[in-house]
């Protein structure tokens, strides 16, 4: 089965992605710059909302992926204030000036972490290399989802590279996560054409496809659906 994760801004949208099917939930704040982390009330109120589980954006900004000694105090606060609601997983990244993984950072925010999972998001795409970056982030173990678009503004324009990540992700600990410019109808051929077996979606499941418009159920249903079928 292909997970299937929905970015929520709100408790209605944690909902709606639910009542349609999502695997789980990405949750954030400030979506049109990317995400940001949510307020601690937030948290807490989607976990009680809903029973799959719930990954937490832990941002401080969006200047750059590259940070500082006080970005990263306020990135352990916020990553142990989460650790406490029940949250399933953090969503993190952070790169060096020079386009690698911020390896010393990562660690931080993984000892802050304690048990929990962590996702590296797209400042993957980011990196000079993505392949020497996967196999970086392959060596921390509780880095289980690599969220990416292939380096490209949209993955739909990424599938080879998508598909060679796939492979050196396969017998793993760490998923590929693909995501940035997939939707109702490309979803599906996108999964069986690289292999893929984890997407993130967030304005290809939004009312009218806007990326500040709410979660829209009928929509993450749909795909859903199409994603159950790959399977039957």
């Amino acid at each position: 089965m292909t997970v299937l994760e929905v970015i929520a801004t709100t408790v209605a949208d944690a909902r709606a992605a639910e009542r349609g099917g999502a695997d789980r939930i990405e949750l954030v704040t400030a979506m049109g710059e990317g995400g940001l982390t949510p307020g601690i009330g937030l948290v807490e109120a989607v976990v009680e909302a809903v029973a799959i589980p719930v990954n937490v954006m832990v941002r401080p900004h969006s200047r750059s992926f590259v940070y500082d000694a006080d970005d990263y105090s306020v990135m352990q606060r916020e990553a142990r204030a989460i650790a406490k609601t029940g949250a399933h997983a953090l969503v993190v990244g952070m790169l060096r000036a020079d386009g690698c993984i911020d390896t010393e950072g990562l660690k931080c925010v993984v000892e802050a972490a304690g048990a929990l999972p962590l996702t590296f998001h797209r400042a993957f795409d980011e990196t000079h290399d993505l392949f020497v970056a996967f196999e970086t982030l392959s060596a921390f173990e509780t880095v289980t989802n690599v969220l990416t678009s292939g380096g490209k503004a949209s993955v739909l324009d990424a599938g080879e590279t998508i598909t060679r990540l796939v492979g050196m992700a396969a017998g793993s600990h760490c998923t590929v996560l693909a995501g940035a410019g997939l939707g109702v109808e490309t979803v599906a051929p996108f999964v069986a054409s690289t292999g893929v077996r984890a997407v993130h979606l967030g304005s290809g499941v939004r009312v009218g496809g806007q990326a500040l418009a709410p979660v829209d159920e009928a929509r993450v249903r749909r795909v859903r659906a199409l994603l159950d079928g790959l399977a039957s």
